[in-house]
């Protein structure tokens, strides 16, 4: 219960604002009136628009929803299909007789490694990675890198 304290020909409210209270009840009252009022407008602006243009209304249902055919349509038809997935022709492999180290040796090459990093990543000394690639180079049938390369992609050996 609020207790009124006068001083000075002032009321004051202590113990809660009851006043404050009832003025912000008023606020939010009137604003949901108008908001009510607003949206009855809007409803019969829309009703007399509908009435007066029925025929533009149902056209633009009508064109809405052949552009969402389109659009799903056109989609699923010209949609890329799934890449599948990189097998690296195993029949050439063969053929060529590349071994396992041979084959990661050529994927180093193709990822742009030098003789040093490609040593690094394998985990032996560079001379053995030079004899690989020496290798490559015979059966690949190539004089420099980038030849054993693209013949590599030529084959399907590497992406």
């Amino acid at each position: 219960m609020a207790v009124r304290v006068r001083s000075a020909g002032r009321a004051k409210m202590t113990a809660g604002g009851t006043a404050e209270t009832a003025m912000w009840k008023r606020v939010v009252g009137y604003g949901a009136l108008l908001a009510a009022g607003t949206l009855a407008l809007q409803w019969m602006d829309y009703q007399r628009v509908v009435r007066m243009h029925a025929g533009d209304v149902y056209l633009l249902l009508v064109a809405t929803a052949f552009l969402v055919l389109g659009i799903v349509l056109g989609v699923r038809v010209f949609a890329a299909p799934s890449p599948s997935a990189f097998d690296g022709n195993p029949q050439a492999r063969t053929a060529l007789g590349l071994s396992a180290r041979e084959l990661e040796v050529l994927h180093e090459l193709a990822a742009g490694h030098s003789n040093k990093e490609i040593a690094a990543h394998l985990h032996v000394s560079p001379n053995t990675v030079k004899t690989h690639v020496a290798r490559l180079f015979e059966k690949l049938d190539a004089k420099r890198r980038t030849e054993a390369i693209r013949r590599a992609r030529e084959l399907g050996i590497v992406p």
